[in-house]
């Protein structure tokens, strides 16, 4: 089972953060406290091209709300 992990830099000049916990909890991401602000568990193993292409979900969710954010897809290991 594989996990994407994201990490959001928010603007003061941007949307307002619940906003957009509200976004991305509708593609699926769970919140998390530690090294990555959110989740996202994937049913099976995925190869790059679904990860670019969720990637590119994440980025048209948040596009225009003033955010930056770093995904990194893992194999989980537990």
């Amino acid at each position: 089972m594989m996990k994407t992990y994201l990490l959001v830099w928010f603007s003061s000049d941007g949307t307002r953060p619940s906003e957009v916990n509200r976004a991305l909890m509708s593609l699926g991401f769970q919140p998390m406290q530690g090294s990555y602000d959110y989740v996202y568990d994937w049913d099976d193993n995925v190869d790059v091209n679904e990860i670019l292409e969720f990637g590119d979900k994440v980025h048209l969710s948040l596009e225009g709300m003033g955010v930056m954010f770093k995904i990194e897809t893992i194999e989980n290991r537990t």
